[in-house]
């Protein structure tokens, strides 16, 4: 997969070469011309908004102590679609429109997120895997279910046998006395 994202990024500055060709030939050299510049204008306006808005939104959310309201993924592909709007060219254009139009963004987002998603469970399968081949034992994984014996509960462990934890933990604080300060 690498492999094909280097290729397209290679090429695509020769399809954007091309087609600017083909757009000037088709309009004329002025209008396409004033079309690049009109996406350049449009695009340096869009990455203004969405980064006051961003940087607002950020602003609030330390001062309150929340996350942000309308989460990250929508300013950041306003930012993008904003930068790709300024790069020339115009499938880098038809791109950008994409990520800035607000009725192509929850398609947008549905999709990154499904692909987000699997991604993180292909790291996490991965990285259990990998624990599992040290030896490390890890909560529902391993060759007993996680219950770490194929007898079930361990007689020891006084709470369920799933549960990560091998012991009892006992709450409290620690107060030095008045003659460890010195």
């Amino acid at each position: 997969m690498p492999l094909l994202t280097v290729l397209a990024l290679m090429a695509l500055p020769f399809l954007e070469v091309w087609l600017m060709i083909v757009v000037g030939g088709w309009i004329g050299v002025p209008w396409t011309l004033a079309a690049l510049v009109s996406l350049l204008v449009l695009g340096a306006a869009v990455l203004r908004r969405a980064g006051t808005k961003a940087f607002r939104d950020a602003d609030g959310a330390m001062r309150s102590g929340e996350p942000p309201q309308g989460g990250l993924l929508d300013p950041l592909m306003l930012m993008a679609g904003g930068v790709l709007l300024v790069v020339p060219g115009f499938v880098t254009a038809v791109l950008g429109l994409l990520m800035v139009l607000p009725f192509t963004r929850p398609a947008l987002r549905w999709a990154f997120a499904g692909w987000a998603r699997r991604r993180v469970r292909k790291m996490r399968d991965r990285m259990e895997d990998d624990l599992l081949a040290r030896g490390a034992d890890i909560p529902g994984r391993g060759p007993y279910g996680g219950q770490g014996s194929p007898f079930g509960r361990r007689p020891d462990s006084g709470g369920d046998a799933a549960s990560p934890s091998r012991g009892r933990v006992i709450q409290g604080r620690f107060e030095p006395e008045k003659d460890d300060r010195d």
